[in-house]
């Protein structure tokens, strides 16, 4: 009996899941994108090891991520595409993008390892607020396949995110392209 209440406890909180007739089996990680988290805290409240792979890294024009920073359209953009894995496996391909002349030191700054939010607090004083995010379903293209070693035209989520500083100003924008069946997004209402 107790371990029967202690398999039903652990399912209530999605830790394992049941499959009549086959047994009980660990549940993949659910995230839960209600708190404004970097991936590595994500990740880490899973208790699961990350790692990132810088795939680019420089300063670039870009006109959708300058609209979405409140930036005048010819403004340079410091561009960072990671590959982020948890548990030895990839789990999305992210780009950041961040306002040149506020955020340029980050091309000197170990971005393969800790959390990008860490560093922007630690190095630039920066105390993040809130972020604005929009969310939809892509499917992956041959590049995003192969990178988070997934089918071509394999579902993905697909975060837009505008992440501001406590006093509102837009300090990066982040395209995140997430491997669906890895992730399950918990959102909780209230009335």
């Amino acid at each position: 009996m107790t371990a029967r209440h202690a398999l039903a406890t652990l399912e209530q909180e999605a830790i394992v899941e049941r499959r009549r007739g086959v047994g009980t089996f660990v549940s993949a990680p659910k995230i839960h994108f209600n708190k404004l988290m970097s991936y590595t805290e994500h990740m880490g409240s899973r208790s699961m090891t990350v790692g990132s792979k810088v795939l680019f890294l420089r300063i670039v024009e870009n006109e959708e991520a300058t609209a979405r920073l409140s930036l005048s359209p010819k403004s340079h953009v410091l561009k960072l595409e990671r590959l982020r894995h948890a548990a030895g496996e990839p789990f999305a391909l992210e780009t950041c993008y961040f306002p040149a002349k506020q955020f340029a030191g980050l091309l000197s700054e170990p971005l393969e390892r800790g959390s990008l939010f860490a560093i922007l607090e630690r190095k630039y004083n920066v105390k993040l607020g809130y972020s604005d995010e929009e969310v939809d379903a892509t499917a992956a293209d041959p590049r995003t396949a192969d990178l988070l070693g997934v089918p071509k035209r394999e579902p993905l989520l697909r975060f837009r995110q505008v992440i501001y500083s406590a006093k509102g100003a837009a300090l990066m924008y982040v395209l995140g392209l997430y491997r669906s069946d890895r992730h399950n997004l918990v959102i909780r209402r209230y009335r």
